[in-house]
């Protein structure tokens, strides 16, 4: 018994070094698989490429980016990785993409096609999670009652890009330009711009109204969505447009309700936030405060809303990333799922979406290599789909071989 015992406990610390030891090994695999915000596969780790939407969208929305992409300066470079990749390359990548589309109607050809013709990067995902896990939500351009003229009914405005905002560039640490925006003091001194709350409560931009609203919340969710159109009383529509804002960060009131225990993170979406408010009025200007950007608004035309890189977005193909960390000008391919509903807007259940993707946009809430923001377009399913969107999401972005 005495011999055994140390060999025993000897065994025991072996088994227990190896569980450290591997413990450490992927900790050290999981932490370098974050570090970049996208990874170079290899074939054999492509996805199948598949697509679930309308090709003639894809051409739309490819044709579009070319558009944009023969736009920029002649030295412009996107930088992969240690891969920088010249405008001509960009320009000719989409161009390959847009002919493969346009000369390949089977599945198994494309998918065929794809894997032969490109290099497929994968963004590096949330850092909470394993490697290329992403959020995926969905914004869409809400259709909300309006007024040119206040009255008991219409009684929350949208504003105008107010006479006093200003923008101005200064220098950041690594030498690049950054957008400031603010407002003068009574001294001319450049101090930042009024809250949410101070605009709000304080009546600081009275006169400069655009339309007003029914609903605080309905204008609350354009400033999220970004654009939108408004019925008016005469039933005719018109379109608002992103015009500029204040300058303040992005604060999310469905994290503060989830906070403070008012819902679960699984329940919180648009319509919970929403029911949630109406059932406690008395606690909307607290939560709708939490958030202090606020965003001003122009009057638009028909046509599409425009992405943060002025190109025009396609519904259900363009996406919001941030452009900071994850390539804008290359072709993606995003998995996710969207859900499928009924004639009342009733969720029945949620089913694969497969499909490319153009980032065409930015978002004040996209931030990372986490978070992808798929438009939807307008119309109940795109309310629905965009109010309850918050699912596990993989984006791969491609790019021609030489």
């Amino acid at each position: 018994m005495s011999e055994t015992l140390p060999l025993n406990r000897a065994k025991q610390n072996i088994r227990l070094m190896r569980r450290l030891v591997l413990a450490l090994i992927v900790a050290l695999v999981f932490s370098s698989c974050t570090r970049s915000p996208v990874r170079l596969l290899p074939e054999q780790d492509y996805p199948i490429f598949t697509d679930d939407y309308k090709r003639t969208s894809l051409l739309q929305v490819a044709e579009s980016q070319l558009r944009y992409i023969n736009s920029l300066p002649s030295d412009h470079t996107t930088s992969v990785l240690d891969k920088r990749f010249t405008k001509s390359q960009l320009a000719d990548s989409l161009k390959l993409f847009i002919r493969i589309v346009r000369d390949t109607p089977g599945t198994l050809e494309l998918n065929k096609q794809i894997k032969t013709s490109f290099h497929v990067f994968k963004a590096s995902g949330k850092s909470d999670r394993w490697f290329g896990e992403m959020l995926a939500t969905g914004y869409y351009e809400p259709l909300f009652e309006g007024s040119l003229y206040p009255d008991s009914t219409y009684r929350y405005p949208l504003y105008k890009r107010p006479r006093q905002l200003i923008s101005r560039q200064e220098n950041n640490t690594e030498g690049k330009n950054d957008t400031l925006v603010g407002r003068l003091d009574p001294e001319g001194q450049f101090i930042e711009f009024w809250s949410r709350s101070e605009i709000e409560t304080k009546g600081y931009l009275r006169g400069q109204e655009l339309v007003y609203l029914k609903n605080r919340f309905d204008a609350f969710l354009l400033h999220v969505q970004g654009s939108g159109r408004i019925r008016l009383p005469d039933e005719t529509i018109q379109t608002v447009r992103f015009a500029g804002h204040n300058g303040h960060t992005y604060n999310s009131i469905g994290k503060l309700l989830v906070d403070e225990n008012k819902m679960t993170l699984a329940e919180a979406s648009v319509p919970a936030i929403r029911s949630y408010l109406d059932a406690y009025p008395e606690d909307i200007e607290r939560v709708l405060h939490h958030n202090p950007r606020y965003i001003f608004f122009t009057w638009g035309d028909s046509s599409p809303p425009s992405g943060s890189m002025g190109v025009p977005l396609t519904a259900g193909r363009s996406i919001a990333i941030d452009r900071t960390t994850l390539p804008a000008e290359l072709i993606g391919y995003l998995l996710t799922e969207k859900p499928q509903i009924d004639s009342d807007g009733t969720i029945l259940k949620w089913v694969p979406l497969r499909r490319f993707v153009m980032p065409q946009d930015t978002g004040a809430a996209i931030k990372g290599p986490g978070r992808v923001d798929l438009f939807l377009g307008s119309g109940k399913y795109s309310e629905v789909a965009a109010g309850n969107m918050k699912q596990t999401a993989n984006l791969f972005f491609l790019i021609a071989k030489d």
